[in-house]
């Protein structure tokens, strides 16, 4: 009989494309005697391959399929009776059924009993092993989960009983996902249920509220409040007691306010909570800011600027020194916005601090600081503190008063950029806001190079958007020439089950950009007010808040209700 070809060992098939040199692979032979490290781990740790080149090449070597990207085939049956912990803990996931063949995902083809246990699960099918990222297998478990019925809140109130109590002191660990907490207490499982969905609806907010005959839970999504549950008043205490302990608050304590915060992951997400509760006559108030780590993405390409202003800002923050401050009411996202500035300025050649109140997300190669007025560590503190630390550019969470103010300006004229916000309604109303602070025009003109307003508004749902002939009376009345219409048409959301019936899903933002030009400069010397500013900033070209959001309206990303709500 002919003699079976010898497989070609992972370094020889490395070597074959080109991956690594022969030099690497020797060097890397030598690092592996007595070293824990497979070859593979080895190259990867010295730079010379990468995750995928050595999967592609395993896969070759024990001669089965590799997938960079997998498709996930909805068969709830792929999963039933499988715990998510025992698809975590393997890195293993069935993702496809072809008739009797399933095909499992899996990042070691080694490790081979995860698959045995999954044949004596369905003995009725046969079993392809399919090489792939840890990526991707997180990504198709999480996929699959949200796909899942969940189970609601009206189903957990309907199991819980009084001695359900008992169990509230458990704490959650912050590696802990509840997708894994299914079979707790009901009175946790009701919490866990309450924040899920609120991941899964997108929501930015949770309130708890307590009134005299019922408790209310309501998300914020998309800016605007919902009513979701009314779980019963007699577990009111229960709920708001879990709350506390997975925050680490005094649950003694109910007379006074306290903040706190929870880290937890829902569905393979990490998610960061901030608590806080507010003592009331009928109990405490507890509203629950959720920010999704996982899914942020501080790119200014991304928040909604228009071709002609993206391009301003971005002539704006490159210069080497002076302030940018960006203005708005709270929820208006003024923090993302200076969020990705800084991503985008973030590179090894510049040193960039923060001071934050409070640090809702870390930004890596950033040294943020979190103020704590309690020992007097306030902005200013803060900001006189950072300017020790030799920095390139420094962002203030907030200038409210003038201590903070003035050393940000000196900071601007001593060559530092100066990122920051203020409470103001629009751009030229900052420079009012500064004037009445106390600074000085000289100091404005001389260190700020130009103000952001912004506010946020809903998309239209691209899931049940339509158009709509809108009157002409309507049209006069917002400003709007009939010709600047497509077809005479403008759009908006009918309502469907993808976006809980409002027919709007997801934010961006409409902007007010007034860079301080030399005419603007010469207004602020002349002590004029903020609309004889504004008035000239339109003259020079800038979009109002109104004209931007009409102007996204037209376009058929928002509608006209929407930027009446908000500009």
């Amino acid at each position: 009989m002919p003699k079976k070809n010898k497989p070609k060992t992972l370094g020889r098939i490395l070597v074959d494309n080109n991956i690594i040199t022969a030099e690497d692979l020797q060097e890397a032979l030598l690092t592996q005697k007595g070293s824990p490290y497979r070859l593979g781990q080895i190259l990867i740790r010295k730079g010379y391959a990468g995750d995928d080149d050595i999967l592609k090449a395993l896969a070759e070597h024990y001669d089965m399929p590799f997938k960079l990207e997998l498709t996930f085939d909805d068969h709830e049956h792929l999963f039933s009776g499988i715990p998510v912990g025992f698809l975590k803990k393997n890195m293993v996931v069935p993702f496809n059924r072809k008739g009797g063949k399933i095909q499992v995902a899996v990042i070691d083809p080694l490790n081979i009993q995860p698959l045995d246990d999954l044949k004596m699960l369905y003995p009725q099918f046969d079993f392809e092993a399919v090489l792939t990222t840890e990526v991707e297998i997180q990504k198709i478990i999480n996929e699959h989960f949200s796909h899942l019925k969940s189970e609601s809140t009206d189903d957990v109130i309907e199991d819980l009983e009084d001695s359900d109590l008992d169990i509230l002191t458990q704490k959650i660990s912050e590696t802990e996902d509840l997708m894994d907490m299914a079979n707790e207490a009901p009175i946790i499982r009701l919490v866990n249920t309450i924040i899920k969905q609120a991941v899964n609806d997108s929501a930015s907010d949770i309130h708890f509220e307590p009134y005299e005959k019922e408790l209310i839970v309501r998300f914020r999504i998309d800016g605007i409040l919902y009513q979701m549950f009314t779980p019963p008043q007699k577990y009111q205490n229960a709920i708001i007691s879990r709350i506390k302990i997975m925050a680490n608050l005094n649950i003694a304590e109910n007379r006074l306010p306290q903040d706190g915060r929870i880290q937890l992951k829902i569905a393979g997400k990490d998610i960061d909570i901030r608590v806080a509760t507010f003592p009331t006559y009928f109990g405490e108030r507890i509203v629950l800011r959720l920010l999704n780590k996982s899914d942020m993405d501080y790119d200014l390409n991304a928040l909604g600027f228009d071709d002609r202003t993206l391009k301003t800002f971005n002539d704006l923050i490159k210069k080497t020194h002076g302030i940018i401050l960006v203005t708005g009411p709270t929820g208006s996202g003024k923090t993302t916005t200076l969020y990705s500035v800084l991503n985008r300025l973030n590179n090894p050649e510049v040193n960039i601090l923060t001071v934050e109140d409070p640090i809702e997300y870390q930004i890596s190669g950033i040294g943020q600081m979190h103020v704590k007025p309690q020992i007097d560590l306030t902005f200013a503190a803060g900001l006189r503190s950072i300017l020790r630390q030799d920095p390139d550019i420094v962002m203030i969470g907030e200038i409210r008063d003038l201590e903070t103010a003035d050393i940000a300006v000196q900071a601007a004229l001593t060559g530092h950029r100066v990122f920051s916000t203020l409470h103001t309604n629009d751009a030229a109303s900052g420079i009012t806001r500064l004037l009445d602070m106390g600074i000085e025009p000289y100091l404005i003109t001389s260190s700020v190079n130009g103000f952001l307003a912004q506010r946020l508004v809903r998309k239209i749902c691209v899931h049940c958007k339509e158009s709509y002939t809108p009157p002409q009376k309507s049209l006069k009345e917002l400003g709007i020439t009939a010709s600047r219409l497509k077809g005479g048409k403008l759009y908006r959301g009918k309502g469907c089950a993808k976006c809980l019936n409002t027919g709007y899903s997801g934010r961006l933002g409409i902007y007010e950009l007034l860079p301080l030009t030399t005419a603007i400069k010469k207004e602020i010397m002349s002590h004029e007010d903020a609309a004889i500013i504004k008035e000239l900033a339109i003259k020079e070209g800038m979009y109002t808040l109104y004209q931007d959001g009409i102007n996204k309206a037209i376009a058929g990303i928002t509608t006209v209700d929407e930027v009446l709500r908000v500009s």
